[in-house]
């Protein structure tokens, strides 16, 4: 059965990769243009419906709308431009997250991490609900009734994808991404082109209607109209931060790979957020019961082209499917922050652990399960999604760019111009952001706005919480390890200098150890106890568990981490000579620790045929399924994998 319920999960997700193989990760590594398509289509996306908003903002003032192109195109520049200095920063990923905690401290890194999480799952489910929409809007009505479960569908099978690695969903959905390019550049060229003679009229228009909504309103009000309309189609910019988050799974190297990635995003995205609000603007687009703007306009350019209908079709699908490439955005993007965070312990350590693809897969399970319970409460209503999406990610645009001027004015230098044209786009995507923040959060806040705001909060008292726990256990570690750190050398030892075990078949004793001394020494010292005089060898055995901070640095396949790991090892082996024991040593690294541990012991058992396995075990006084959530109990799963084996283990307790 087991050996069934492997070869089922190789087929579905994939048989397992080599972390420790440099040629794996080349394999996975992005390049710009694969970046581009899998972290660029959420910012795509949102031209499906950020442009409508806006320009219906306007009111009877449509006219202006040419600024508000402008003002689009500027806005996705000068916040590319902007994260391009994150990505300078931070090459080893964490966006946003990283930027806050780093450079305005640790509450500010969590509030932007807890706003990014809600909103990379929201995005999964306001992309993909707006995506059957769009699909269902071509088929008959009597389907309708099951446009819930094939959302449903959509994000397991997008959580499928992602479980098989970041670059296999990618290629996947390069097609959709490509003909929602190709259909969208070319009906903005032709549409304009058609109307080529209208051009030099628009700008004209536009004065003269700034100019007569001022002296009939005051130009305080115009201007106030202006950035009502210019905020509520902010949702166009969502998606940017995605490669920030994402820089450790670019290809080298990383910061001109990601820069180049944000370029193809703000050209894209610019064009054609910019180019659709031309569009309405040319061809007088009136909003129509039922249909969304962009169908409205992009059906009478089809028509009096005289193009087949059969296009418009076309183009509506394509429009619909780059919503699910966008969703993808978000499994990419939550389980990044997700592990960022638990890097630094905000979250439990299960979120940093990478799968047999290389993936953090309980960030993608998580980011699924959620969408999915979100989308079920919704009942799939785009319009209920929307509002809970529009606040969060200018959330964490603001700290990060604030964050950014932070750090800029600490390290300028006096006449240095490059300080001076860097801090100067942070402060302006600062200034913008946080005003788009404003007014959305006024605007949206009393209709269902406060609900996100009460979700981040929620999560971020989840966080404070975690973090809570895991410092009182960390401090209760270091306080047993203060007690034995006078038998341990800071620097490095002489390996020759140690005490060699003799005689293999004598009775030894096998210890599961990990950095924290004395938890391992307590092990030891009550099998001494308990069995004086018993055992006259003693093997010290760790390993080092690649997950999604380890796997980012190069040092991983370089020397650094088997000397972590090795100095490890040689600290017990150091004690045992103190004391006239002979020791030995074994250290192995990988995805999963456990798998390691199983492989040494093994071999240790060839070894040293006459051995017994001793591993410690934290015991919570209160033990509940909160620690066993917060503690991955690897000692237990040693155990019975071990005893299953034949070979004998014993779990000796240390209360905490």
């Amino acid at each position: 059965m087991f050996s069934f319920m492997r070869v089922l999960k190789n087929i579905i997700i994939g048989k397992p990769l080599d972390a420790a193989n440099p040629k794996i990760k080349e394999h996975i590594a992005l390049i710009a243009v694969i970046a581009w398509i899998g972290l660029g289509a959420d910012g795509l996306s949102s031209s499906a419906y950020g442009p409508e908003e806006a320009y219906l903002a306007l009111g009877h003032h449509t006219s202006i709308a040419i600024f508000l192109a402008f003002a689009t195109a500027f806005t996705v520049f000068l916040i590319s431009f902007a994260y391009n200095q994150v990505i300078e920063l931070f090459p080893s990923g964490g966006g946003g997250y990283k930027v806050a905690t780093h450079l305005l401290g640790d509450r500010a890194g969590v509030i932007s991490g807890s706003a990014l999480i809600i909103d990379y799952i929201l995005t999964i489910a306001v992309s993909v609900a707006s995506g059957v929409d769009a699909v269902f809007s071509l088929l008959p009505e009597a389907w309708l009734s099951y446009k819930l479960e094939v959302e449903i569908a959509v994000i397991v099978l997008l959580m499928v994808l992602n479980l098989r690695g970041m670059k296999e969903s990618i290629r996947v959905l390069i097609p959709l991404f490509l003909g929602f390019l190709f259909t969208h550049l070319a009906i903005i060229l032709i549409g304009i082109f058609y109307h080529i003679d209208s051009l030099h009229f628009i700008m004209p228009n536009a004065v003269g209607e700034a100019h007569k909504m001022s002296l009939s309103m005051g130009t305080l009000a115009t201007i106030a109209i202006f950035l009502r309309a210019y905020s509520l189609g902010g949702g166009t910019y969502t998606g940017l931060e995605a490669v920030s988050n994402n820089v450790n799974m670019l290809a080298e190297p990383r910061v001109r790979t990601g820069k180049f990635t944000m370029l193809y995003m703000a050209l894209s995205l610019s064009f054609t957020a910019g180019g659709i609000i031309v569009l309405y603007l040319l061809w007088n687009a009136q909003p129509v019961f039922g249909q969304t703007l962009n169908a409205v306009v992009f059906d009478k350019i089809l028509t009096e082209t005289g193009f087949s209908p059969h296009w418009l079709t076309a183009i509506l699908f394509f429009e619909a499917a780059l919503l699910f490439v966008g969703a993808n955005t978000g499994f990419l993007g939550c389980p990044a922050v997700m592990a960022n965070m638990a890097v630094d312990k905000w979250l439990p350590r299960q979120f940093r652990e990478l799968s047999g693809r290389l993936v953090t897969q309980n960030g993608v399970l998580i980011s699924g399960i959620a969408s999915i319970i979100i989308l079920l409460w919704a009942k799939g209503r785009v319009s209920t999604l929307v509002v809970l999406y529009s606040i969060n990610v200018f959330l964490t645009f603001s700290l990060s760019l604030l964050g950014l001027c932070v750090y800029w004015l600490k390290v300028k230098k006096a006449g240095s111009q490059p300080w001076v044209r860097k801090f100067i786009i942070a402060l302006i995507g600062f200034v913008v952001c946080a005003s788009i923040l404003v007014v959305t959060t006024f605007e949206k806040f009393a209709e269902g706005g406060w609900l996100t705001v009460v979700i981040t909060a929620c999560t971020i008292g989840f966080c404070f919480i975690v973090r809570s726990h895991y410092r009182k256990v960390g401090a209760l570690l270091n306080e047993a390890d203060q007690l034995f750190a006078s038998h341990f050398k800071d620097t490095d030892i002489d390996s020759e200098s140690l005490l060699q075990i003799n005689d293999n078949e004598d009775k030894t004793a096998v210890f599961f150890v990990t950095k924290h001394y004395g938890a391992g020494l307590h092990t030891m010292l009550w099998v001494q106890r308990m069995f004086p005089g018993v055992f006259k060898n003693f093997v010290f055995i760790t390993s080092g568990e690649i997950d999604v901070e380890v796997f980012s640095n190069e040092e991983i396949f370089k020397t650094k981490y088997r000397q972590d790991l090795n100095q490890i090892i040689e600290g017990y082996r150091y004690f045992c000579t103190q004391h006239g024991l002979p020791s030995a040593g074994y250290f192995s690294y990988g995805v999963n620790g456990v798998e390691e541990l199983i492989k040494l012991a093994d071999q240790i058992q060839i070894d040293y045929p006459n051995c017994v396995f001793f591993g410690g075990k934290l015991v919570f006084v209160d033990e509940s399924w909160w620690t066993r959530l917060l503690h991955n109990n690897t000692v237990n799963l040693l155990q019975r994998r071990l005893h299953l084996r034949g070979m004998q283990m014993v779990i000796l307790p240390m209360k905490v």
